[in-house]
């Protein structure tokens, strides 16, 4: 696996990633992580590498776009000091052009988004061991549906900033299509956005495989 003993994680993004993790650090006992997938990796982390003692801190913040995460990156992301980021980020900045579509001023369009993202993620990576890029998603099989669309080219600018800045790459939406080929989106989340715990399980799985985390590890 890539994290190395003692690693510091930090995992931030939106509401798939806050999951009511506790405030103003997500870490410690009775829940305090979240219920969503960055509780399912601290525990399949513990459970596989008990002996590394990773410590996972969730910093997702429901609501979020990329231009809250600026807003917000020194104190949730640098003042921390992670070894190991973990960014998703995106679904809101589209899904604000659809659910309110007057309201502009909350639109992130794709130029803001990537130039954003890009310039919190060339002022952090020399001070990380890691950095993981996970795509934002929808939850819809239908690729020509006008919001999977609009998802699909945001999660094109994440991979772009992943291969320039050599950050580990996590196509979300690409195992999300691999249930969905099975099962109706209502399955995995009933606005199609916000997972139950078969959706968040998804997401861990995808995270896990691209740290190199072997399920088959014996103690």
């Amino acid at each position: 696996m890539l994290l190395q003993p003692k690693s510091k994680l930090v995992m931030i993004g939106d509401s798939i990633t806050d999951c009511d993790r506790a405030r103003p650090r997500g870490e410690g006992l009775f829940g305090a992580i979240g219920k969503g997938y960055v509780s399912l990796v601290d525990a399949l982390l513990t459970a596989a590498y008990p002996e590394f003692g990773i410590r996972v801190v969730n910093m997702g913040t429901g609501g979020n776009t990329v231009r809250d995460l600026n807003e917000r990156w020194q104190t949730d992301v640098l003042d921390l000091k992670p070894d190991w980021l973990s960014i998703m980020i995106g679904i809101n900045d589209v899904w604000r052009q659809y659910d309110l579509p007057a309201q502009t001023e909350q639109h992130v369009y794709i130029n803001e988004y990537e130039d954003t993202l890009e310039q919190l993620v060339s002022s952090t990576r020399t001070q990380l061991q890691g950095l993981v890029l996970m795509t934002p998603f929808y939850i819809e099989p239908n690729e020509a549906d006008a919001m999977r669309s609009t998802m699909d080219q945001y999660g094109k600018v994440v991979k772009k900033i992943a291969d320039k800045y050599d950050a580990h790459f996590v196509d979300t939406q690409a195992a999300f299509n691999q249930v969905l080929n099975h099962i109706y989106p209502g399955t995995l989340a009933w606005d199609r956005v916000h997972p139950n715990m078969a959706g968040h399980a998804v997401i861990a799985r995808a995270f896990l495989r691209a740290i190199g985390y072997d399920y088959n590890r014996t103690l």
